[in-house]
């Protein structure tokens, strides 16, 4: 099979300096962690595909919005220039934004759907068609659970809505992993024989950090199901990539990010 999956550029779009128990669920009070903020770039031969967005810059540095929309002060969002994070990074490894044919959000926490104002009226946006239902629900219940609707509820946008396991492209596979939020899914992808075949699996915030998999260790956000039952997802998925030989990359990890984010500048080079 060809016209798979034939690059890959890991993101970092900002950072979160955050309690350590939103990724791990009971971890005690006073452990923090600065953890990354991630997209994923994936060259097809239809162009690039961009999974997850990032922040919306304008929630974090207009203060009025950050007071509304950053109340805590446990959770710190820290952006990584004064532009679009998108934009910069796609320049830093000259990439155009316009090469970017579809865009795939694994959820619409406001780390990661914030960048869809780029997208917007431009190319198909892909999620999960429970995970959308619920963000756009008239009640003030998912604001509580960091998804500001401001992000997503655009009419320009584009929607491909799934209902289940997903091909959003040659050699990517969207996964569902529900528990984080309603409808988080994560993806799948298989490498193009051309640079050696193989693949890897994203868990996204199925899975933040590298102890969530090995320890198999419940997230500490959820949305409609207890601690307990994050277990399942991040169980299905290293079945998933054990099956396949493909390895699973947590979503959130600071020490694997920045390593997977090497690994994949030296393999595929510019």
């Amino acid at each position: 099979m060809t016209g798979l999956v034939r690059r890959i550029v890991l993101l970092t779009l900002g950072w979160e300096d955050l309690p350590k128990s939103i990724s791990v669920h009971g971890t005690p009070a006073h452990e923090r962690l600065r953890e990354p903020t991630p997209g994923v770039l994936l060259q097809t031969d239809g162009g690039w595909v961009l999974l997850d967005t990032g922040f919306n810059t304008a929630l974090i540095r207009d203060p009025a919005l950050y007071r509304r929309f950053y109340p805590s002060v446990e959770y710190i969002p820290v952006l990584p220039g004064p532009g679009e994070p998108i934009e910069e990074s796609l320049h830093d490894i000259g990439i155009e934004i316009d090469d970017i044919h579809a865009v795939a959000v694994s959820h619409l926490h406001h780390d990661h759907a914030g960048g869809l104002k780029l997208f917007a009226g431009k190319v198909p946006v892909h999620a999960q068609r429970r995970e959308l239902e619920y963000g756009m629900s008239n009640h003030p219940e998912p604001e509580h659970h960091a998804m500001a609707r401001i992000d997503y509820d655009d009419p320009r946008i584009d929607w491909q809505l799934a209902d289940g396991e997903a091909e959003i492209a040659p050699g990517i596979t969207a996964i569902p992993t529900y528990g984080h939020t309603p409808g988080h899914q994560s993806f799948m992808v298989e490498l193009d024989p051309s640079v050696g075949g193989g693949g890897f699996v994203f868990a996204f915030d199925a899975a933040d950090l590298t102890e969530n998999i090995e320890r198999e260790l419940p997230v500490g956000g959820f949305i409609g199901v207890d601690a307990e039952q994050t277990v399942e997802p991040i169980r299905r998925l290293k079945r998933l990539a054990r099956d396949r030989g493909y390895a699973l990359i947590p979503g959130h990890d600071p020490h694997a990010w920045p390593q997977w984010t090497d690994h994949f500048h030296e393999r595929f080079p510019r």
